[in-house]
């Protein structure tokens, strides 16, 4: 550099933001608003002492720093990926522990997500692919559990003797191609890795994260039940009221996305659409509810479009999406339920179980959805919510497939669909459902 670039007036290179690859970890608090809405003061100081008894020393213990902790949020960073899934076991383990003692409806849970990834550096904040993807791990990880992505486990799995459940290959919002998930199943060999909790100071960014936290506390004091917004998520993009193509109806809306068919198998879509028509019909059962039908949310399968946009069409305020994984006689199935009108999530789950549970599984994301609305239901409906279509889930797998024959509005299909419909009934006889599917395609 010359005495001429430092003169008055000389030009000056512009300041290029820093970039850096880094393991990111992301963790939030299940079902907050409900402890907060049940117990504002009791939950706060449960979340006080699991961070300044457990998560600091933790973090401490494996170089971890904390970007950003906002209500029941937490935005970390480690330089070691071991030490950032050393650090997640760790943390779900012992709050396994703590939580024992404790009335499940009052537990303090997290899911934990984490990546490795090229991230953008603003002082003491990071933003960038790599952050948001860490963040749908973590709302694709089950209550108490952690989701990693591939580079993560290809790092990991010669390090640490940790069972590592491969998932499949996951689309999320907002990011251009699916990533491969791995869920890290807390058994035995997870046990063995804890160790005790060693009191150390915290590294944290800037003292002005000190002060938000602070701040974001005293706010969730003040108005307790509010979901918080976690700016390193991306999503919280709301739908405008004036642009809803249909004025919003006088009781709650919802539009059931096709659910995506996470098995191995393409064949098994039937399966998931199957059930995202069932689910489809049983809240069109509610009449506190206004439901959109299966013809218009199915227009929207395969396509990639944010949820504002999708309820704006609609003139819905709420959203469901999620998948199915069946693999042998094992389902699971993801859900979660969004406003539009906020952009929030009012609730994400996983429901796990045999094939033969598969109407309770059913039933589990159909009540939460009742409870998170808060809709009362009459007792008729409760009798029809809870009556299964069959027993018999040969007869029911007919049914499905049927069903996609009878969508295929051709006559190769409905060929198919009647015959498949008739193998429904002939192993059930009292299968109501299939005669009035055979009825709908023989007419």
């Amino acid at each position: 550099m010359t005495d001429r670039t430092l003169e008055k007036g000389a030009p000056v290179e512009p300041q290029r933001d820093e970039r850096k690859l880094t393991t990111i970890l992301a963790a939030d608090v299940v079902g907050f608003s409900r402890l907060m809405g049940e117990d504002e003061a009791g939950t706060l100081n449960a979340l006080k002492a699991d961070r300044k008894e457990l998560i600091e020393p933790k973090a401490a213990q494996y170089h971890g720093r904390i970007v950003k902790l906002l209500g029941d949020g937490i935005l970390m960073e480690f330089t070691s990926v071991v030490d950032a899934v050393l650090f997640g076991v760790e943390v779900q383990c012992a709050l396994r522990e703590r939580n024992a003692a404790m009335p499940d409806d009052r537990q303090i849970v997290y899911r934990i997500g984490i990546n490795i990834g090229d991230i953008i550096v603003d002082g003491d904040d990071i933003y960038g692919d790599g952050v948001n993807v860490a963040a749908r791990l973590e709302g694709l990880a089950e209550p108490g559990g952690i989701c990693i992505q591939r580079n993560v486990r290809d790092q990991i799995r010669d390090k640490l003797d940790l069972t590592l459940e491969d998932l499949g290959e996951v689309e999320v919002k907002n990011i251009a191609r699916p990533i491969r998930v791995f869920n890290v199943v807390l058994d035995d060999k997870a046990e063995v890795l804890v160790t005790p909790v060693r009191a150390a100071p915290i590294k944290t960014g800037h003292r002005r994260w000190v002060v938000a936290a602070a701040a974001a506390v005293a706010l969730v004091a003040a108005v307790g039940g509010v979901f918080w917004w976690q700016p390193w998520v991306p999503g919280l993009d709301p739908a405008s009221l004036d642009k809803m193509a249909f004025p919003l109806p006088d009781k709650p809306s919802i539009a059931v996305l096709p659910f995506t068919n996470m098995s191995e198998d393409p064949g098994q879509e039937y399966f998931a659409d199957g059930m995202t028509e069932d689910l489809i019909t049983d809240l069109s059962k509610i009449s506190g509810l206004f439901v959109i039908a299966r013809t218009s949310t199915f227009t929207y399968k395969g396509k990639s479009m944010k949820v504002r946009e999708i309820a704006q069409e609609l003139g819905v305020r709420y959203v469901l999406e999620g998948s199915v994984r069946l693999a042998g006689d094992r389902v699971r199935i993801n859900a979660q339920l969004i406003d539009a009108t906020t952009g929030g999530h009012l609730w994400a789950d996983r429901y796990d179980g045999s094939l033969a549970n598969i109407f309770s599984l059913q039933d589990k994301v159909t009540e939460k959805i009742v409870a998170a609305l808060a809709l009362k239901l009459t007792d008729s409906e409760q009798a029809q919510l809870r009556r299964k279509p069959t027993d018999n889930l040969e007869a029911y797998d007919y049914y499905l497939r049927a069903k996609q024959g009878a969508y295929s509005y051709d006559g190769e299909g409905f060929a198919d669909a009647l015959s498949l419909y008739e193998k429904a009934v002939a192993l059930d006889p009292k299968f109501a459902e299939a005669y009035a599917g055979y009825a709908r395609v023989a007419v």
